[in-house]
């Protein structure tokens, strides 16, 4: 197939796609900056876990509640799916409403699993992604130029390990593919009530390092930092015990180690964002560009002869 071809091809499926594109890659750059703020909210004062406890009984006394979150820094938890504001953990009261990180985070990451409430449209985008790297490689090396199109060029090959392990990743996480080599899952045992899990979760761990803890995938799971690294636990009557990792996730959520692929992950989403807009630059102007007249190009062709 010939450049000229590829080329076209490129423009098109850019043009097609540039609308979901530029809202995955737009909330994918607020989601990169979260393991930074969830580890940020791991630093602050003990939690102790009979308060946890004692205001999940006061707030969820049904028991519907599908989880807890806890911030350490905050100090304040949140009950998932009880439909209740954060509590403040010193006073036990509502805090104050407002629209705060955690709710930018949630938005940005409905909006980027499922764009506008299809997730087939952000799996086609991300399937679109990868086909305009694949071009571009077999495009060839560029000619690396102080121009609109040089800059193109030159930053879809300088970070092109990271632009293309970016959506790989998210469709591994959107076909289901963990690379855990048949990993069965750990923790067997039966399932046990939220109050229960805060217990067990907090004899083994700090809380103050705890992200969450509930329900996901129909079994009550813990998800905290250790090291660095936000780890998943499985929480049965057997115990606390960890989860293989799903390393597609871990890689393209960032974190296997919030202070070196977060940062990883927002150059990343700058550098697709410079690809996304000066692609459609460049082509925006090739189409306002104004032809020359026909007698101008005879008479450049003939003072060039």
């Amino acid at each position: 197939m010939s450049k000229p071809v590829l080329l076209t091809l490129h423009r098109w499926i850019t043009l097609v796609f540039a609308l979901p594109l530029f809202a995955v890659i737009a909330t994918g750059l607020i989601l990169s900056f979260e393991p930074l703020v969830q580890v940020s909210g791991t630093k602050g004062p003990a939690i102790d876990p009979g308060r946890v406890i004692e205001l999940v009984k006061t707030y969820d006394p049904d028991g519907k509640a599908r989880g807890v979150s806890i911030n350490a820094a905050g100090q304040r938890m949140t009950l998932q799916g009880s439909g209740t504001l954060a509590i403040d953990l010193a006073t036990g009261a509502p805090a104050v409403a407002g629209f705060g990180l955690g709710d930018l985070f949630l938005w940005a990451r409905i909006t980027h699993e499922r764009l506008l409430g299809q997730a087939w449209l952000v799996t086609s985008s991300t399937v679109a992604m990868v086909t305009l790297m694949v071009l571009g490689i077999v495009m060839g090396l560029p000619r690396l130029r102080n121009t609109l199109s040089g800059w193109h060029k030159g930053t879809a090959w300088f970070a092109l390990p990271l632009i293309l392990l970016s959506p790989l990743t998210g469709l591994a996480m959107a076909f289901g593919l963990t690379f855990q080599n048949g990993a069965a899952p750990a923790g067997a045992g039966r399932p046990i009530a939220l109050l229960e899990a805060v217990r067990m979760v907090a004899d083994q761990h700090d809380l103050t390092q705890v992200i969450s803890i509930g329900t996901r995938g129909g079994r009550i799971m813990a998800r905290l930092y250790d090291g660095g690294e936000l780890r998943a636990y499985a929480v049965t009557s057997s115990g606390v015990t960890p989860l293989p990792r799903n390393w597609p996730r871990l890689i393209h959520e960032g974190n296997w180690s919030a202070r070196i692929a977060s940062p990883l992950n927002v150059i990343t989403s700058v550098a697709l964002l410079t690809l996304l807009t000066t692609g459609l630059l460049i082509w925006g102007r090739r189409k306002l560009r104004k032809p020359r007249p026909r007698a101008g190009r005879q008479a450049a062709v003939a003072g060039a002869a």
